[in-house]
Order: C-alpha cells, then sequence, then structure tokens
C-alpha cells in the first residue's frame, strides 16, 4: 500500500488538498506556500525514509483556540510535510471503507456534503418529522483507544509500512509553548487522517441510522 500512497498522482492530488484546506504552519514553521518547492528537492529523500521506516514525524503544534462557551480547545497542527503525507494516506484508505458506510453519513465522503445533510433534514420535517437529536462524542479524540483503531484497521490493510506511519503518527509528541509535555492528553488533528480513520472505522461498526450525520472539523485558524 505504501507504493499507492507514494504513487506520483496521488501525492499531487492530496498536495492539492492540502492547499486548499489552508490553515497555519506547524513546529518547524513552513507555511503551505513552501511546501511544494520543498517537496520537489526533499521527495527523494523523504520518500526514502517512509520506505526504510526511518521517518518520523515532527512534533505536533498545540493551539488553544476559544470555544462559544468561553472555555478554549487545544487544538494540533501537524508540519505540513506531515498534513500531505496524511492526507496522501488519507486517500488511499478511503475507497477501502466507502462502501460500508451508511447512507445517511455525509461527512467527510466523497460527493457528499453538508448542504445535501440540510436538504435530507428538510425532506424529513416535510414528511411530518418534528425532532431532531444532536448527538457529540465528547473529546472523543482525546481517549481513543489507539490499539482498538489499529486492531480495526489492520483488517484491512496489511502494509506494514503504512500502518507504522500511522502509528508514528498517532504518538507524536505536542509542543505547547515551545515545551514538549511529558505527558498530556490532547485534541489530535490529523487534518483529514485522524477523522478519516474514525469515520472509515467506527461508523460501519456502528451503523447507526441517524437522520444526519455530518461532522463539523475546522482546521484553518
Amino acid at each position: 500500500m505504501i507504493e499507492q500512497v507514494l504513487q506520483p498522482y496521488n501525492l499531487q492530488k492530496a498536495l492539492k488538498q492540502v492547499i486548499v484546506n489552508k490553515g497555519s504552519a506547524g513546529v518547524d514553521r513552513m507555511q503551505i506556500s513552501q511546501l511544494t518547492e520543498h517537496i520537489r528537492k526533499r521527495k527523494d529523500e523523504l520518500f526514502q525514509s517512509i520506505r526504510a521506516c526511518n521517518y518520523l514525524p515532527q512534533p505536533i503544534l498545540g493551539v488553544e483556540i476559544p470555544k462559544g462557551n468561553g472555555k478554549t480547545r487545544l487544538l494540533g497542527v501537524p508540519t505540513v510535510t506531515d498534513r500531505l503525507l496524511q492526507q496522501a494516506v488519507s486517500q488511499v484508505l478511503m475507497p477501502k471503507y466507502e462502501y460500508e458506510f451508511s447512507e445517511n453519513s455525509y461527512g467527510f465522503r466523497p460527493n457528499k456534503n453538508a448542504r445535501q445533510a440540510v436538504g435530507k433534514a428538510l425532506g424529513y420535517i416535510h414528511e411530518g418529522y418534528t425532532h431532531i437529536v444532536d448527538i457529540d462524542l465528547k473529546t472523543f479524540f482525546d481517549e481513543v483507544d489507539h490499539c482498538l483503531m489499529l486492531n480495526l484497521l489492520y483488517q484491512k490493510v496489511k502494509c506494514p509500512t503504512t500502518l507504522r506511519l500511522i502509528r508514528k503518527w498517532l504518538k507524536a509528541p505536542i509542543q505547547i509553548n515551545g515545551k514538549l509535555p511529558p505527558v498530556l492528553l490532547f485534541f489530535l488533528e490529523f487534518v483529514n487522517l485522524s477523522l478519516s480513520i474514525f469515520l472509515c472505522l467506527f461508523v460501519p461498526v456502528f451503523q447507526c441510522q441517524f437522520v444526519i450525520f455530518y461532522c463539523i472539523f475546522c482546521v484553518a485558524f
């Protein structure tokens, strides 16, 4: 699978998506505008380290953003290089799970969007339904069992190099105010990767028939 991830077309598609997603720089301060040139110059070295299982993700930059209730949320911002690789992995993973999704799932799926979810809700309202259930998995990414997630992933992904890459991302330390706390629960933002793994693995397992399943995931600062 790792060769599918590193295939030029897949990487170019991932690069375009990372640029569209925008977002801020990670701990290395590299901006998205610098990513194309960086990959052009360093891709051979980067891909060799991945294939040799020597690649280590850089720490994740911890950023606190305000929430509507007066509290703050701790977000993790990977470097743009890691975001590119995570997007490339996500693009290879998604087709393996897409067919298992509920037809009522609209979040982060090909050819699905929030407008369609709202349209579906309006359709139910016109049919006479009057109740909407809003469900939020509180602190899910803070406390998700990585072993469970990886075991579920292994059922379809047998490439040890790809699995190792994902494990390294899951274990990457978070840097806050220039320091790396030894132990910290934090919201692990992998732009598309962590959310994609969650959607790929857990939604088909539970097959919940919600009126709407649309995840709002903010990555821009």
